[in-house]
């Protein structure tokens, strides 16, 4: 790890309302994205093109294109570096995973009349769609939590753009199918000798383990339950990668993958239906299910207190 660096003071930013707002919008987005049938891209006969053009044709709302050039100029591997040192410099709370959620459900205010489900009825839901098709219990549990790194926004986020969004590596090309990718012209490292190459500071087949992705919600949680639960690897890799679209959706950054990877795509690739569909199911109800829950989370996290 570089030393020296350390992040920025948070700047006051958006309310948790703001953030699940831009982070549905996001979701749509990508809903629309992994359609089959896309209504707006043809060619002039009016045949759809194929899948892997998509992306360049869909309009985002306006809000969606501001989140993303904000993300994409402001992260760079010397903010990436700064953060990963900061999340290893202390503790930021101490709580179980269920506390975990009920923190999370903070994030909106519930008494609102307009808001949208809590973020335990999404995390259900995920957890519930997974059960009713006879999923594992790792994988249930998994699709419980996989959200949990939003807690990020209470812990020094600066803003929308380190806590959600779709994830990439830095200290390498930024992909041209990463989402907007036109909008990382204003991100330092597009100019750096080393950063703007194709492998970066990376070497050929390394490993997705050792990239080092947008800091966001995903990275944040992966790296607060790898050493603090019995999940499986596969678990591990969907709760890193589930925002990973330009690599597990459009093919980007094979070049860095070895034989684990592989199997890892699979999960993820199973996984992800489960987190953009499930949000149009019926609202759990929290108090039935929560004992069959808690018994899951007691099983993979047996430390039952997780440091954040």
């Amino acid at each position: 790890m570089t030393p020296g660096l350390t992040p920025p003071t948070a700047p006051l930013h958006s309310s948790g309302r703001d953030l699940e707002d831009i982070s549905d919008q996001i979701d749509a987005v990508n809903v629309l994205l992994s359609s089959p049938t896309p209504t707006a891209t043809t060619t002039a006969a009016g045949d759809p093109k194929p899948k892997a053009n998509f992306r360049q044709y869909v309009t985002a709302p306006a809000q969606v294109q501001d989140f993303y050039k904000e993300q994409h100029e402001k992260q760079t591997l010397k903010f990436n570096l700064a953060a990963r040192n900061a999340f290893h410099s202390k503790v930021r709370a101490r709580m179980g995973i269920w506390e975990a959620m009920e923190k999370l459900n903070t994030l909106i205010d519930e008494s609102d009349p307009d808001t949208s489900l809590s973020q335990i009825h999404h995390l259900l839901q995920t957890a519930e769609a997974m059960r009713r098709d006879g999923k594992p219990k790792w994988m249930q549990v998994t699709g419980l939590v996989h959200d949990l790194g939003k807690l990020l926004f209470f812990f020094g986020a600066q803003g929308q753009w380190d806590v959600v969004g779709d994830t990439f590596p830095v200290g390498c090309a930024f992909d041209p199918r990463i989402i907007l990718a036109e909008s990382f012209s204003g991100n330092p490292d597009t100019k750096h000798p080393v950063y703007s190459t194709e492998m970066g500071i990376y070497t050929p087949h390394c490993g997705l383990d050792n990239l080092l992705l947008s800091w966001g919600h995903d990275e944040y949680l992966y790296h607060v339950v790898k050493d603090q639960s019995s999940l499986p690897e596969e678990a591990l890799a969907i709760i890193r990668y589930h925002s990973f679209y330009p690599w597990h959706r459009e093919g980007a950054y094979r070049n860095f993958m070895n034989e684990k990877d592989w199997r890892m795509l699979e999960a993820v690739k199973e996984f992800n239906p489960y987190d953009l569909y499930s949000k149009s199911d019926a609202p759990p109800v929290v108090e039935e299910l929560k004992p069959y829950y808690i018994e899951l989370i007691d099983e993979f996290f047996p430390k039952k207190i997780l440091d954040w």
